[in-house]
């Protein structure tokens, strides 16, 4: 049973009036959708393409499409948090990045981030990056609030909101699996009911860890067991169109592509870092000479990370060490060592057989990547949804967090990324002087003053830090500052091509302390 029974119609509509109700209602759409100029074939495009460059304001309006910022009250109610800045740039149609701010309104407190990176469709990133936030949730409220709120929903009285969202308008599509996802949640809240027989008041930071990793962990073996009731339930039929019948939201969909989550919680000063993955966590220190310095808060769960590999290598028999990882990929395929969904890789191989060879309409809706059995497919399941969780007290010198999927990662270096957040946030219309060195030639001094030229113009250009960060990772010149040429062609890309030279980028730039 996925819930408690009544009326099923009545029970239906109002589990997804209750599932709204748990958050905070979005503000309005005030952005339309700008067209992404990578994914046009019309002919004045091609034209401009064969002129060679996009406008500088052509430029702007794709980097700003999507680039949001949010300030958060000051006192006790922010934990720390001054506010924050978040940009996404899809590289892939669609964009298989997501990313999610809010405040947690009940119990401790706290404010929550996170950036998701999909793999095998978008599916599975959409759902986590909207559901997430609330098992988290659900994991660290008291008991007492969890009686009062199943009172509620049993009673079929309003429900008060457990989080309030902090998103670009565009990112407010709400998940259409709201019944399921309702009776899931719901089923976790009474299960921390029914298993926990008297409340520890006592908070302590071993609980947001403990937390954490169980929300993690409870919802992806939720996205699994409702992939497998839809199965169940639903029975074959032929389809005409790829797809057909079978929307983005669909459980089987989310299960079967899958996303890394790094997600930030915030209370009273103190940070925990759950991740996922490969998209990462950055400190950005100002320290006593006030020079920049980088402080990972996460490891990487990829073949680049030897204790990762050893966890792998651990799990199975030492007959499958030659096929456990190849190629740098989990059995040969799929980058990144623990995520959500990606049930290939952790159902049983008898139900992946049955699903494969009974389900052409299922089939016909998934990425071609995820149709068939991985080879040497033995002793599943071979990837983890449990989180590694960092804590960290913030220091007065801890200026900002830099949240960001791999796509990021992948064209900056983490300590070029905090010097040029630092520098965007100090602002450098206020620059010391340059001082020569004895031995500096007239052609090194021209080329600094020429780079801090390009640094100010950029940040002048950006009020967005993390905007100014796509704008530096895309136009780079090598020298610190942004050829605005190389920033043009690749915005210009069309998106079939796009993919080859970068990935769906996002990134959130958490503001700490004041510089």
């Amino acid at each position: 049973m996925l819930g408690r029974t009544g009326n099923p119609i009545r029970r239906c509509w109002l589990e997804i009036q209750q599932f709204r109700l748990l958050s905070s209602p979005p503000p309005p759409s005030e952005l339309s959708r700008l067209d992404y100029p990578a994914g046009s074939r019309s002919r004045r495009y091609q034209a401009g393409q064969e002129a060679g460059q996009l406008s500088l304001a052509q430029v702007n309006r794709i980097l700003k499409a999507n680039e949001h910022s949010h300030t958060l009250p000051r006192g006790h109610a922010s934990h720390g948090v001054i506010g924050f800045h978040s940009n996404t740039l899809p590289s892939n149609h669609p964009s298989e990045d997501h990313r999610s701010s809010a405040t947690c309104l009940l119990g401790r407190g706290g404010v929550l981030f996170g950036v998701f990176d999909g793999h095998a469709g978008p599916s599975c990133a959409q759902a986590i990056s909207q559901r997430l936030f609330y098992y988290i949730t659900v994991a660290m409220l008291p008991l007492r609030m969890l009686q009062e709120l199943d009172r509620a929903v049993e009673e079929e009285r309003a429900v008060p909101p457990l989080l309030e969202w902090h998103k670009h308008p565009q990112d407010h599509s709400f998940y259409d699996g709201g019944s399921l996802s309702f009776h899931s949640l719901r089923n976790y809240w009474q299960e921390r009911l029914d298993g926990e027989e008297k409340e520890d008041d006592k908070e302590d930071d071993g609980k947001v860890t403990t937390a954490l990793i169980d929300a993690f962990r409870r919802l992806d073996y939720d996205v699994s067991l409702e992939a497998q009731v839809h199965l169940s339930l639903s029975s074959p039929r032929r389809v005409s169109i790829p797809g057909e019948g079978l929307s983005l939201s669909s459980p089987i969909r989310v299960a079967l592509s899958g996303s890394t989550a790094c997600v930030v919680h915030i209370s009273n000063g103190v940070l925990h870092v759950a991740n996922l993955g490969d998209s990462r966590a950055v400190l950005g220190v100002q320290e006593g000479d006030e020079r920049w310095s980088a402080l990972s808060l996460t490891n990487d769960h990829n073949a680049q990370n030897p204790e990762e590999l050893q966890r792998i290598y651990g799990e199975h028999p030492a007959s499958e060490r030659r096929t456990l990882v190849r190629h740098d990929r989990l059995l040969g395929l799929l980058l990144p060592f623990r995520a959500f969904g990606d049930v290939r890789f952790k159902w049983s191989a008898e139900m992946l057989s049955r699903l494969y060879d009974t389900r052409p309409d299922v089939l016909s809706a998934i990425s071609e990547s995820v149709r068939t059995l991985p080879p040497h497919y033995l002793t599943p399941p071979y990837l983890s949804a449990q989180p590694e969780v960092t804590r960290h007290l913030i220091r007065p010198e801890d200026k900002f967090l830099v949240l960001a999927t791999d796509g990021l990662w992948e064209l900056m270096h983490r300590q070029t990324v905090v010097q040029l957040v630092g520098e965007h946030q100090a602002g450098l219309q206020q620059q010391r002087p340059i001082i020569p060195s004895a031995d500096m030639t007239l052609g090194s001094l021209q080329r600094l003053l020429l780079e801090r030229r390009g640094r100010v113009q950029s940040v002048l250009e950006d009020q967005n830090a993390a905007t100014h960060l796509l704008r530096h990772a895309l136009g780079d010149d090598g020298y610190g500052s942004v050829a605005q040429n190389r920033l043009a062609r690749m915005l210009s890309l069309p998106v079939d091509l796009a993919r080859r030279y970068r990935d769906d980028i996002t990134i959130t730039v958490i503001q700490l302390n004041e510089l």
